[in-house]
């Protein structure tokens, strides 16, 4: 009797829990039932060709729709040109990407329950500046290894040197070294994986064409000084080092070594919709002279124009730091002209010598006086000469105004409309002694700093630089300030780092010396 009451009781329970996970299941296919299919196809909408493109796809309340197994960082992923994607009902909206030199396409969709949509996207190319001799790099690039290729194809980018090391950390210390760090993408693209960065208290210098992993991991905050690596890693065969951004602490002691290559006038505090507005691990700005959002991207301009009126010729860079903040691969970049001679080292020896554009938006190829950027013009003492810049421009936001830059200063500012009706020939620059200028359009975005500089043109009249007395003593007080922010408990220590220090404020006070303007 007992045993038939504990049966039948059994018997009850065990069709309420039946039931229960009868309904469980229910429930899930039905929410497995709703689920809709949307498929993107991107193509080039001349060709129709299929094209490898940067998607931003956000549901109606803002949250980012990230596929299981494309590369995604941040708001965004990439795919080949193709994808299916499995999305909730409800309204969704994207923007689609592929660099500066295509359109961006804006849309959206509303997605019905259990519902299929398939969306073929043109894309419409602006400008391909690889066919005018323009190479696109971006110098500041953690991503995964393994999605270097396509990212490069989704962003349209030819150069990507990846940074695979820095002080505590190195990817390769559980896997063996690449056969070959320089690795071919396709034809005309190439990445590099073992770029590395020493990252600390006096700011970041990125090593690149590295041909090993330099062990930097017993470096600290301050010790031992970043020349303890540098010099070293100076003397390998082909590297290029590139002072991530102009107001880092120690920018004067790295442009005192004559050891570095570029420096990244665009860098990692333009965003795509925001700006850093911050120098941490730098030299300050003034927000007086320098407010508001743009502030930080003009007071980097402000160093670099300070650096070249020392007499310095140091190209700029740019780069986007994907993977560490939020930018896309190739946002920050640096456009190199290699005419038809383009290669790997080409591309790298012809940033050096500055024959660059930098630009997180507009597309600029100037010539002055027939020459790219980087070129030295010469004249006798006594003699003037004259540039005139010649400009083509395309652009996605609308250019507040093209500027020239001489010596530092805005001597010219052109309204866009202006540009137009002079058919792209920009006002002539008359020079009497020695100097610089440069080219800059900068765009109306209000949310970050947007726009494209030249690499600066030189004049040498005489067989002398220009070399500013005010701009050098700037660099001699920076490096005074510098010093006193260096406390170490070790008094050797602390004695190792600030000879650099010293060495530096020699080499300013004899550039001061020979000063010939102010």
């Amino acid at each position: 009797m007992v045993n038939s009451s504990l049966e039948r009781c059994f018997m009850f329970w065990k069709s309420i829990v039946f039931a229960a996970l009868a309904l469980v299941s229910l429930g899930h296919r039905t929410a497995v039932a709703q689920i809709g299919v949307i498929d993107f196809q991107i193509v080039d909408s001349e060709s129709k060709q299929q094209i490898p493109a940067r998607i931003h796809l956000w549901d109606s309340t803002g949250k980012f729709v990230r596929p299981p197994t494309l590369p995604f960082w941040h708001d965004h992923f990439v795919c080949n040109g193709k994808v299916r994607l499995r999305v909730p009902p409800g309204d969704y909206r994207f923007e689609i990407e592929r660099g500066p030199e295509y359109r961006i396409h804006y849309g959206n969709f509303r997605m019905l329950p259990g519902a299929r949509e398939s969306k073929v996207i043109p894309l419409r190319r602006i400008l391909d500046m690889s066919k005018n001799g323009w190479y696109s790099g971006d110098l500041h690039i953690r991503r995964e290894v393994k999605d270097i290729p396509l990212l490069m194809q989704a962003e349209d980018l030819y150069v990507a040197p990846v940074i695979t090391w820095w002080n505590q950390s190195n990817k390769w210390a559980n896997h063996e070294l690449p056969e070959s760090p320089l690795q071919r993408v396709e034809e005309k693209r190439f990445m590099h994986v073992l770029s590395g960065a020493d990252e600390r208290d006096g700011g970041v210098l990125l090593y690149h064409k590295m041909p090993a992993v330099v062990d930097i991991t017993e470096g600290t905050k301050h010790y031992p000084s970043s020349m303890h690596y540098l010099i070293p890693i100076r003397k390998m065969p082909g590297v290029h080092i590139d002072i991530e951004k102009p107001f880092w602490w120690d920018t004067p002691l790295w442009i005192a070594s004559g050891m570095v290559d570029s420096i990244g006038l665009l860098n990692n505090h333009l965003q795509r919709n925001k700006m850093v507005s911050n120098e941490a691990w730098g030299k300050q700005r003034d927000v007086k002279r320098f407010p508001g959002v743009h502030g930080n991207g003009q007071w980097s301009q402000e160093i670099y124009y300070q650096i070249l009126n020392t007499g310095h010729r140091i190209a700029p860079s740019a780069g986007s730091a994907s993977g560490t903040l939020g930018n896309p691969v190739g946002y920050n970049r640096v456009y190199v002209f290699c005419g038809q001679e383009f290669s790997w080292d080409t591309w790298w020896e012809n940033l050096k010598q500055g024959k660059v554009v930098v630009t997180n938006g507009p597309l600029m190829r100037p010539l002055v006086n027939g020459e790219v950027p980087g070129h030295v013009f010469t004249a006798e003492r006594g003699e003037s000469l004259t540039l005139q810049a010649t400009l083509s421009l395309a652009v996605q936001d609308k250019v507040e105004y093209l500027e020239i830059v001489r010596d530092g200063l805005v001597i010219e500012n052109i309204p866009l409309d202006e540009y137009a009706k002079m058919g792209g020939r920009l006002p002539g620059v008359e020079f009497k002694q020695s100097g610089w200028m440069l080219i800059r359009a900068v765009t109306n975005n209000s949310k970050t700093y947007r726009l494209a500089s030249s690499g600066p043109f030189y004049v040498e009249i005489g067989g002398s630089r220009r070399i500013s007395k005010a701009a050098t003593q700037f660099f001699i007080d920076w490096l005074k300030e510098r010093q006193l922010l260096v406390q170490l408990d070790d008094p050797q220590q602390q004695q190792d780092v600030l000879r650099y220090y010293i060495a530096a404020e020699k080499y300013w006070k004899s550039v001061l010396e020979a000063s010939n303007v102010d």
